[in-house]
């Protein structure tokens, strides 16, 4: 449920914001319009909202300036530390992860960025179920995260990293859980939710999905 991946949180924790801002070159046209990317998962969040994979907090940040309540779930102690660093007394980062976490009561949106890759598809349409349970009619999942129009897209995506000698972001692509968009929607479908996609740079696509 990615937390096999906890050691590279570790690892990137300290140069996390570095990455997003650009000064990886392999990673550039992934987090390309980053901030923005981040300001229309805001612009799409209302009320009560549980946040997973906050990492650092920029996320947080900027759904706690737009005046929503944040509860911020992050399984790296790294992360966590930053983000609380960050954040000061705004907020509290609590231990948890997509599947595993423990809340009470009902939100309106669910939110994350550039992390629902770390888990599989299976565990993917496990947690559509647990956020079905969790959102008030009408609530929303808003997922902003690398994901593919179509497998030869995602294989393209591999062969064009290899060809720039991208080799990192290559053995990225290949390693985590990366999906296509039919299969989230087929997933989110049979978990009684609607969604639409909207394509924000080469890689990252926003995803939707509305509780019915």
């Amino acid at each position: 449920m990615g937390r096999e991946f906890l050691d590279l949180f570790e690892e990137w924790a300290d140069s996390y914001d570095d990455t997003v801002t650009g000064k990886d070159l392999e990673y550039q046209a992934v987090f390309e319009h980053y901030e923005s990317i981040l300001d229309e998962v805001v612009s799409r969040s209302r009320g009560r909202v549980v946040e997973f994979g906050p990492g650092t907090g920029n996320l947080t940040k900027k759904l706690l300036d737009a005046g929503l309540e944040v509860i911020p779930f992050e399984p790296s102690p790294e992360m966590r530390a930053v983000g609380m660093q960050k954040l000061g007394e705004r907020v509290t980062f609590r231990d948890g992860d997509f599947l595993d976490f423990s809340f009470e009561g009902k939100v309106d949106s669910i939110v994350s960025s550039y992390a629902f890759h770390h888990l599989t598809d299976k565990e993917k349409g496990k947690a559509f179920g647990i956020y079905g349970k969790l959102l008030v009619q009408g609530g929303k999942i808003v997922f902003a995260d690398t994901m593919f129009e179509t497998e030869q897209h995602y294989q393209a995506a591999i062969s064009q990293a290899i060809k720039k000698e991208f080799y990192n972001l290559a053995e990225d692509l290949k390693r985590e859980y990366y999906t296509t968009l039919d299969v989230l929607e087929n997933l989110l479908v049979k978990k009684g939710f609607s969604v639409r996609f909207q394509q924000v740079n080469a890689f990252v696509w926003i995803m939707e999905a509305t509780k019915q």
